[in-house]
């Protein structure tokens, strides 16, 4: 939609948007467990096509690179 066009702010769904068929809370699950989207840039994007791909040199790189515990950080004074 581009920025010229006028929307309505009735707060009255529009006819075309039916969602009389639809199943409530269907992906509710799945969501609730989390995502993690990473946006690549298109030249890492032309070297890994999908997210197998991605998840494979992930992990290839995870077993080869060096372990450091993890730094704890103190609290702000307040």
């Amino acid at each position: 939609m581009g920025a010229s066009r006028k929307q309505s702010h009735s707060g009255q769904m529009r006819r075309e948007y039916d969602f009389s068929q639809g199943t409530r809370g269907k992906y509710a699950t799945r969501y609730a467990e989390g995502s993690n989207v990473v946006v690549l840039d298109p030249d890492v994007a032309r070297l890994f096509p999908d997210d197998e791909s991605v998840n494979r040199a992930l992990r290839a790189l995870a077993e080869v690179a060096p372990r450091r515990p993890a730094v704890r950080r103190k609290k702000a004074a307040r």
